[in-house]
């Protein structure tokens, strides 16, 4: 799910949001009207009153929407079908503000999955970093990226590091990321 564009919306109900950049958690009362900027990952930015609010999958209702549907593994799936799905899962995550998910920045430098103490269950460790140690949003995005992961069936645990070593630097994108941001 991906837009660029303005659609207008209106709050059907009260909802919980995070202003961006700042990272605050704000509730935004029914009614509100603004207009949808991104649609990424599950979550959509929104602009009301002046202001960006990020609003998660889970109350995509508020806007109109439906919610992202269950993920689901077959049966005795193996860890590498589970690393599949983290990875999967991690692209799902977007800095508010980028129209880049979360690996193809670069932010992704390690995603491990182990096997929990319990039968049949798995942990997933993370190692990620920010494009800018002081990012308001930072505390947003390492509990997307945790809340995803754990949305993955037999994921007990997702245990997300976030590091500053090494330092991010736009060499660490992908080529079609740099293509997108104009960092070429």
């Amino acid at each position: 799910m991906y837009s660029r564009s303005s659609e207008p919306v209106r709050l059907e109900r009260d909802c919980a949001a995070v202003l961006v950049p700042q990272g605050e958690h704000v509730n935004l009362p029914a009614g509100s009207i603004g207009y949808i900027t991104q649609a990424l990952g599950g979550s959509y930015t929104v602009f009301i009153e002046g202001n960006l609010f990020r609003i998660a999958g889970k109350d995509a209702d508020a806007l109109g929407k439906e919610p992202p549907e269950p993920l689901e593994l077959p049966d005795g799936a193996d860890d590498e079908a589970v690393e599949q799905m983290v990875w999967r899962q991690l692209r799902t995550c977007f800095d508010p503000e980028i129209p880049i998910n979360v690996v193809d920045l670069g932010l992704i430098y390690e995603a491990t999955v182990k096997a929990a103490p319990a039968e049949g269950e798995r942990l997933v460790e993370v190692r990620m970093t920010l494009t800018a140690p002081a990012c308001g949003m930072g505390d947003i995005l390492v509990d997307d990226v945790r809340s995803k992961l754990e949305m993955i069936p037999t994921v007990a645990e997702a245990d997300v590091e976030l590091v500053f070593d090494p330092p991010w630097g736009r060499h660490m994108m992908s080529e079609a990321a740099r293509l997108e941001t104009g960092m070429l």
